[in-house]
């Protein structure tokens, strides 16, 4: 039997909405061939599959073919136009036409919204006579941008489907769709890809630069095969010139399932991030032309959170990291650290509370007077250190 070749009309105004896109991949993997018709057009996160035939559309090229649609069809043309003028629908019976072509060799169009979508749908039907079938989700009950060709349309649809009977009650009292009319499909979801799951959650927070690490840490956790843990990567390019690809470090050790990008964030987000991780990892190292960190504040932040932080022997870090720090560039040592970790909830805990400690020994808001009383020393040589008497005045003995 031949595949079923199916037209879906979907917006990607940001590319694709992730539930559409889930719904379409699964009608590909169960032997559709999809033609993909975007009633507007945008990046996102869910690009169409290459295997999808996407028709692409402007303005000029929509009206550049109307001649050629019209002559093809001149009566059923002139049909549906005065029907698409009456419902002041006009734009969408042109998208329909300028779709036609790409639509004749289909078995059927799917819409996947009761809005712009069925309206396009429903002039290509009238053109081509193929059967159309629509989801009907929630906002077209409420606030359809047309509701009198919304009406039309479902009286017009081959197969209605709808995701609740709720809704379904909606479309026989309000639009007098007769329920054996509508198909209810809740929605659908990867049993295999959303499940419950205990994550080892590493937490890496920096600009993309080479020398904070982040391809010695995808490579600790590669060498580990442990599925079970993930890498929880905050930042983003900086100003810098010596930006790496972060992205592409990830892909090329076959990572992607393992790493998750959030971007830069700050304040409450951020915190966020620390309370939720299981452990910090900063593996930094001078980069190719020699240029070393100061003191990451990242690994400040982490340690007063309580959390276990895992870095390198890197300039002071060692001065105030009392656990663990491997070698610069170690992977097989900063894959054994992880692991050490990993294995021990009450190892984590226990180095969790020292680095809190530490970071109220070390790293008080007191820190900041310090700077002030430099700057006012500068201004009275006569004033020592606020909290060292024993220094001397910065003008020496008198």
């Amino acid at each position: 039997m031949n595949s079923l070749r199916l037209g879906v009309v979907a917006s990607m105004k940001r590319g694709l909405e992730q539930f559409i896109y889930r719904e379409v991949c699964h009608f590909e993997d169960a032997g559709a061939q999809i033609s993909l018709f975007p009633t507007k057009q945008g990046k996102g996160l869910y690009a169409p599959r290459e295997t999808w035939n996407t028709v692409s559309w402007n303005p000029a090229k929509v009206l550049l073919r109307q001649p050629l649609v019209f002559l093809s069809m001149p009566i059923q043309y002139l049909k549906v136009l005065m029907t698409a003028i009456r419902y002041r629908s006009v734009i969408d019976f042109l998208l329909a036409a300028y779709f036609a072509n790409e639509m004749r060799p289909l078995d059927a169009i799917y819409c996947t919204f009761g809005d712009r979508k069925l309206f396009v749908g429903y002039f290509a039907k009238l053109l081509l006579g193929k059967p159309l079938l629509c989801t009907v989700h929630a906002y077209e009950l409420y606030q359809n941008p047309n509701p009198d060709l919304f009406q039309k349309a479902l009286q017009a649809c081959d197969q209605l489907i709808t995701i609740s009977n709720f809704n379904c009650q909606i479309l026989k009292d309000k639009f007098g769709i007769p329920p054996e009319r509508v198909e209810i499909v809740t929605y659908s979801i990867n049993l295999n890809e959303y499940r419950p799951q205990k994550k080892f959650i590493i937490l890496i927070v920096g600009f993309f630069v080479e020398r904070k690490g982040h391809e010695v840490l995808f490579q600790a956790v590669k060498s580990l095969g442990k599925p079970d843990i993930e890498i929880w990567v905050v930042g983003g390019e900086g100003a810098e010139s010596d930006s790496v690809d972060v992205r592409a470090m990830a892909s090329h050790l076959e990572l992607d399932s393992q790493v998750a990008f959030f971007g830069k964030q700050s304040g409450t987000a951020l915190r966020a991030f620390y309370q939720a991780c299981d452990l910090f990892c900063l593996p930094c190292h001078f980069d190719a032309v020699g240029v070393g960190e100061g003191f990451p504040n990242v690994i400040i932040e982490a340690m007063a959170c309580g959390k276990p932080v895992i870095s390198s022997k890197h300039v002071g870090i060692p001065e105030i990291l009392e656990h663990t720090c491997v070698a610069e560039k170690d992977v097989a040592g900063l894959a054994s650290a992880i692991d050490h970790l990993y294995r021990s909830e009450a190892l984590r805990q226990h180095e969790g509370k020292r680095n809190r400690e530490l970071a109220e020994q070390h790293f008080s808001p007191s820190n900041v007077q310090r700077t002030l009383d430099c700057a006012q020393r500068l201004c009275n040589p006569r004033q020592t250190r606020t909290d060292n008497p024993s220094v001397m005045p910065v003008g020496g003995a008198k």
